[in-house]
């Protein structure tokens, strides 16, 4: 199997269940025009800050590590990765059921019973037939079970304190992926505050981001990415008995077809 399949299941998982968010708002006023200086002192200040997140996810390539993503407390991801050796093991708890993954090399096992004509039994996937929107692998950009690239990659500004980062996200750029995301309320809308809702990161003595946090407010859920254990060994065992995935998983997979 090749890599293109590692943490599909893993997006898969929390896409398909990700959070609605409640109906539109009504629009709040543009706020007034800042001086060009303030922008720019802003804008300096914001990029600094993402500089100090976007380092403190570089142990990702470099050694072995927990995420932990919570959503409302409905949606809830373990996962212990080590991109160096290829080793990770994932469980997605949801409403309905429960999806756990185990990597080993370019072998992707996926077992589940949030699927219809899917037993619960472990399963070997073919990465051929996963959707390319949610192949990812042991690669540098696309290997970080916690998917924090995503929510900085939507930061709208920062500042930075010391090791604790806050400022303020847009939730509709949130990419599709694995980890923290969300889906807009009835008629595909977002509310206008999803644009800048308030977040608060941390790093460790070492650097290292340790968590993202997101709040309740404005029709989104209180979401958290956390991560720990780092360089701890990652032990993976091969499912005995696995059976090729039947043909009824591929297309559930994140198109929200569970049962």
């Amino acid at each position: 199997m090749t890599r293109r399949a590692t943490l599909a299941g893993i997006s898969a998982g929390l896409l398909l269940l990700g959070c609605s968010v409640g109906a539109p708002t009504k629009s709040e006023p543009r706020p007034e025009s800042v001086p060009v200086s303030a922008a720019s002192a802003d804008a300096t200040t914001t990029a600094e800050a993402i500089g100090l997140l976007r380092g403190g996810t570089a142990f990702v390539n470099q050694t072995s590590y927990r995420s932990d993503v919570d959503i409302a407390s409905q949606i809830t991801s373990l996962s212990h990765t080590d991109n160096v050796h290829k080793r990770l093991t994932a469980k997605v708890t949801a409403p309905g059921g429960v999806i756990e993954i185990r990597m080993i090399d370019d072998e992707v096992y996926m077992k589940t019973s949030l699927f219809r004509g899917v037993g619960d039994e472990w399963t070997v996937l073919d990465p051929a037939r996963v959707p390319s929107d949610f192949a990812l692998s042991f690669a540098p950009g696309k290997n970080d079970s916690g998917g924090s690239g995503r929510l900085i990659d939507a930061i709208v500004t920062a500042r930075a304190d010391g090791p604790e980062i806050s400022g303020t996200i847009d939730a509709t750029r949130i990419a599709a992926g694995n980890g923290i995301s969300f889906r807009p309320g009835p008629g595909g809308v977002f509310p206008d505050s999803a644009r800048r809702h308030t977040f608060r990161a941390s790093l460790d003595t070492e650097g290292r981001l340790v968590s993202f946090l997101m709040p309740e407010a404005s029709g989104l859920p209180n979401a958290s990415l956390r991560y720990s254990d780092f360089g701890t060994t990652v032990t993976v065992a091969r499912p005995p008995g696995a059976i090729a995935a039947p043909d009824a998983l591929y297309p559930q997979l994140g198109l929200g077809e569970g049962k």
